[in-house]
C-alpha cells in the first residue's frame, strides 16, 4: 500500500466505488459503517434509479475505503454529482480508524417523488455486485442485497447494450447470481422495449 500522509482524506464506496476497475483511487482497506443502509432511489433529473445511502441506527454496510491524494476531491465531486459528500464521525467507523472518511449520500434535489419508480439498470448493478465479489466473495455479495432497499421499482435487463458508463460485465456463473437474488426478491425484470429509454447515455 502507498504511504500518504496522516492528513489524507478518504471515501467509503458502497456501490459501484467498490468495483475497482471503475476508478484509480489509492485503496486502503476493506470496511465496514455503522448507522447507514444502502437504498435505491430514483432522480428528478434521469429516468433511471441509483444507488444511495440512508442513515439507519443499528444498520450497518462493508465496502471499501480509498484515499483522495492532496484532497483534490474535484474529479470524484464531478462523478458523484447527484450526491452530497458528507464526513463520517469515529463512531460510524467500524475498524475505528478514525480516518477523515466521507460518504456520498443522494441529494435531496436529486430524488424524485415517493411514487415515482424508475428502473435499476442492471448493468449498473451488475458492475456493484462484480466489485463485491472481487472483494467480499459470494457471501458479500449476497449480502449486498440483504442490506439494500427500494427493490420495488423495476429492473432494465441492458447487459446487451449497457447504458451505464462504467459498466463492467460480469461471468455467466455471476450473472446467475444476480439473477437468483433479484427472483428472490421478486424484483420485476423488464427488457428495453417496455421501458421507452434508449439504449446507450449515462446513468448517475
Amino acid at each position: 500500500m502507498t504511504l500518504l500522509p496522516a492528513e489524507t482524506p478518504h471515501f467509503f464506496g458502497y456501490g459501484s466505488l467498490v468495483h475497482r476497475g471503475t476508478h484509480d483511487y489509492p485503496v486502503r482497506m476493506r470496511a465496514e459503517v455503522r448507522g447507514w443502509r444502502r437504498v435505491w432511489r430514483h432522480s428528478r433529473h434521469r429516468k433511471v434509479a441509483f444507488l444511495t445511502v440512508t442513515r439507519a441506527p443499528g444498520a450497518s454496510i462493508a465496502g471499501l475505503v480509498a484515499a483522495v491524494p492532496n484532497a483534490d476531491w474535484a474529479a470524484l465531486d464531478a462523478r458523484e454529482r447527484a450526491y452530497d459528500r458528507i464526513r463520517l464521525g469515529p463512531h460510524e467507523q467500524a475498524e475505528a480508524t478514525a480516518l477523515d472518511l466521507h460518504v456520498y449520500e443522494a441529494s435531496p434535489h436529486h430524488v424524485a417523488d415517493p411514487d415515482q419508480r424508475h428502473p435499476i439498470l442492471l448493468s449498473y448493478l451488475d458492475t456493484v455486485i462484480g466489485g463485491y465479489l472481487a472483494e467480499f466473495g459470494r457471501a458479500g455479495a449476497e449480502a449486498f442485497f440483504e442490506t439494500t432497499d427500494g427493490w420495488d421499482g423495476p429492473v432494465l435487463n441492458d447487459r446487451s447494450a449497457p447504458i451505464y458508463p462504467r459498466a463492467r460485465p460480469l461471468q455467466d456463473a455471476d450473472r446467475a447470481l444476480v439473477d437468483s437474488a433479484l427472483a428472490a426478491l421478486s424484483a420485476q425484470v423488464q427488457q428495453p422495449e417496455e421501458t421507452g429509454l434508449p439504449g446507450e447515455g449515462r446513468a448517475l
